[in-house]
């Protein structure tokens, strides 16, 4: 696959990600092997791949539920995809289509409750509430 986006179309993306993921309590950006993990503690809720094993891709790798992948999939093939090597995390196209952000800005959710404890759960969760 051809890369057809720019250092400034990934630095953008990247940005806006960052932005998303920073009202995430524990979460932080941490680059390596030319993407970015987006990590809670230890460990990762989500991966900025830039073309993961030259298959062109500029997109967003999120931790899952079971379903999720195969619902967003059917729904929006040109959206979303299997990531490689992990079936229970989902693949966001972020170039090529205008990403859903919204969409996106819940899945990072979705993936951060999967791996926060209860109790950063709870006081997130009422922190929403009182503001």
């Amino acid at each position: 696959m051809v890369v057809t986006w720019t250092e400034a179309d990934l630095e953008r993306v990247r940005e806006r990600l960052v932005g998303l993921v920073s009202g995430l309590p524990g979460v932080v950006a941490e680059d390596g092997w030319g993407h970015t993990g987006f990590m809670l503690g230890p460990q990762r809720i989500a991966w900025l791949l830039v073309d993961h094993h030259g298959d062109g891709r500029l997109a967003l790798c999120v931790k899952a539920p079971p379903g999720e992948r195969e619902a967003l999939e059917a729904a929006d093939p040109d959206r979303y995809f299997t990531p490689a090597y992990v079936n229970d995390w989902v693949g966001v196209e972020l170039y090529g289509v205008e990403p859903d952000w919204e969409e996106i800005a819940a899945l990072l959710e979705q993936a951060w409750r999967m791996r926060a404890g209860k109790r950063a759960i709870a006081a997130y969760d009422a922190a929403r509430v009182t503001s």
